[in-house]
């Protein structure tokens, strides 16, 4: 499966907005998004100066934007956004809890990663087990109850200690915690939509698939 490997900035730029996708370097003062806050490219800054966009180019932009903060392809996108239309509920909440139970996720809201990409890394090399079992599927969805741990030979890793003692951390969510110490995190209870601190607006992403 490909990956977007260009600029992350780029990423940023492009959806107007700061995505974090670098972790601690996007609160650097260096940040390409607050020097050129315009899209990328040639017609960059015309397509700023655009005074409305068309409600399908909302959508849009709305659907790319979370799926480049989560780091998930369209093919992924696609099937957990029916997934998500066949439980009760709000189709778009339903949506994106299931994107924060993802594994990879769940790492990065423990804080034992400073990004997402970061934490898909650590569990793709087999430093992540839940519940005393090694997972190393980015994807795996983590239930209530579950506990989440770095491997005994991995807990001294540089990357894990310097996103725990970051000074720009992100405060611990409720629907999680965390024994920093031992490095072992636990899913309290499955996120709702007031838990999750995204600026996106979900319902763009259900008119667009329902289409």
């Amino acid at each position: 499966m490909s990956r977007y490997t260009g600029p992350v900035c780029k990423l940023c730029r492009r959806e107007n907005q700061k995505l974090f996708l670098k972790g601690q370097k996007c609160y650097t003062d260096k940040c390409p998004m607050e020097r050129r806050a315009y899209p990328p490219g040639q017609h960059g800054p015309a397509q700023q100066r655009r005074r409305k966009q068309s409600d399908y180019a909302n959508q849009l932009r709305e659907k790319q934007k979370v799926k480049r903060i989560y780091g998930v392809q369209e093919r992924q996108f696609r099937t957990l956004f029916t997934r998500a239309a066949h439980v009760p509920g709000i189709t778009g909440e339903n949506l994106l809890v299931a994107l924060e139970s993802r594994l990879d996720n769940v790492v990065f809201r423990l804080g034992l990663a400073s990004s997402r990409k970061q934490a898909r890394q650590l569990v793709r090399h087999r430093h992540v087990e839940v519940n005393h079992r090694i997972v190393d599927v980015p994807s795996f969805d983590v239930s209530p109850g579950d506990e989440i741990s770095v491997k005994g030979r991995s807990k001294d890793l540089a990357q894990i200690q310097v996103s725990l003692e970051a000074r720009t951390r992100p405060a611990l969510l409720e629907w999680v915690a965390l024994d920093e110490k031992a490095r072992v995190g636990r899913m309290v209870r499955k996120p709702k939509r007031e838990d999750i601190p995204l600026a996106v607006q979900e319902q763009l992403i259900v008119e667009l698939y329902s289409k």
